[in-house]
């Protein structure tokens, strides 16, 4: 679908939005992560419930590895809107995604049996209590979390949950944003059905989807009263670009490369990010590595070794269930592939611009997924797995293993 430009700047255009959503949903709450989109949310949907003499949700979800600068902006901006919040600052054990290393691939913020690991400690005013929320189930996904919490905070009323996401971040979201397949409200395609119930439907709103990262950094300067997240200008001194500079848990598959920040921004924090999860200080050190260290651009082969018996060596070195995980989704990426032209084998190499968008198979491509440590083989074509369908996932592929019309792509693996 192209983008067709509006009547009106981004700013008058969320502001409709906005407005649009106040009269058309009983319940509002609004994601917040202390970055710099939710943070313009917040304040353009606190001028409307101001307005109004409103009262919405806030959504904070503190995935404990946070800078401080970051937990005191949040602190600040619920303080400053104390008289038109309804705070939800939730600090439960969730379960996260440790791209650093094969060894631990996930780790539990909050985590009650590591305490003494813990980066933080989580502020007076967050929600501790794993019993406090009906929904929550300790080591549950932050995606399983999300649309659970939306449900029960609707307490059967059509409800907004409003979202800082922005279209120009990634095609994946254009696309989401953009399809006319998914179900939205009165046909306005910034909204998104999350939650189906004919009582209380739960809809995401994308009030700020077409402003550019330049409009967000022009909202701040023109509007010096409203607070933003000092974090930034740190980021900005230590050479990234506005384009580089995000905020998120620091051991995810993209926010992995960004853990070197810690140790120049706040040192006081970097001792305790390190400590809590296995292979953090390495990935600090080599995130930013081209080459085999991580997988990024160009790899090559050890001497006497293919790229598929370098695969099968990277294969052997990881910890059984690891190990298991990686050989599942690659069974699955194989038999696509069997049937669309590679019946025998895949190539062991490819040209990398054919590689690189994905339209040929090769070997070398495992070899960068696994150097990548890329978990759920995204750069594969994959999508994360929903957890709660993990193990009943894992149980189809040990029946598949032993199916007949498995037996060639596991060939195909072992020769």
């Amino acid at each position: 679908m192209p983008k067709t430009p509006l009547p009106l700047n981004v700013l008058e255009a969320a502001q409709q939005r906005i407005e649009w959503t106040f009269d058309n949903f009983s319940r509002i709450y609004l994601s917040f992560s202390g970055g710099k989109d939710s943070t313009v949310m917040l304040h353009l949907t606190m001028m409307e419930a101001q307005k109004r003499n409103r009262t919405i949700g806030v959504l904070f979800v503190d995935l404990e590895g946070q800078y401080k600068l970051t937990i005191d902006h949040i602190q600040n901006l619920y303080t400053q809107y104390a008289d038109h919040i309804d705070p939800y600052w939730v600090a439960l054990p969730i379960h996260l995604r440790n791209a650093v290393s094969v060894y631990e691939p996930f780790w539990k913020c909050w985590d009650p049996q590591a305490k003494d690991a813990w980066i933080r400690q989580p502020p007076p005013q967050a929600l501790t209590d794993l019993d406090h929320l009906p929904f929550f189930q300790e080591g549950m996904e932050f995606e399983e979390f999300t649309p659970e919490f939306g449900a029960w905070y609707a307490q059967g009323q059509r409800t907004a949950c409003l979202v800082g996401i922005r279209t120009d971040e990634s095609l994946n979201r254009f696309r989401a944003l953009s399809s006319t397949t998914k179900t939205t409200y009165q046909d306005q395609l910034y909204t998104t059905l999350i939650y189906n119930s004919l009582d209380a439907p739960l809809y995401n709103v994308y009030p700020i989807y077409d402003w550019k990262t330049e409009d967000i950094w022009a909202y701040h300067g023109k509007h010096p009263h409203h607070d933003y997240n000092q974090l930034y200008n740190l980021m900005h001194k230590a050479g990234l670009t506005p384009h580089q500079q995000r905020i998120c848990q620091p051991y995810g598959d993209d926010q992995r490369r960004g853990l070197w920040l810690f140790h120049l921004i706040e040192p006081e924090t970097w001792a305790r990010v390190v400590a809590r999860v296995n292979g953090a200080n390495t990935g600090a050190l080599y995130a930013q590595e081209h080459g085999n260290i991580n997988g990024y651009r160009r790899v090559s082969k050890p001497p006497g070794h293919t790229y598929e018996s370098f695969a099968r060596l990277l294969l052997d070195s990881m910890p059984a269930q690891t190990k298991t995980h990686y050989e599942n989704k690659l069974l699955v990426w194989l038999k696509y592939w069997t049937e669309r032209g590679y019946p025998d084998s895949i190539p062991d190499e490819a040209p990398y611009e054919l590689e690189t968008y994905r339209k040929v198979p090769s070997w070398r491509r495992v070899v960068k997924a696994l150097l990548r440590n890329d978990y759920w083989f995204k750069g594969m074509g994959f999508s994360q797995t929903k957890s709660d369908a993990y193990q009943k996932y894992l149980d189809l592929m040990n029946r598949r293993r032993t199916a007949d019309h498995w037996q060639q792509p596991l060939k195909v693996l072992n020769r």
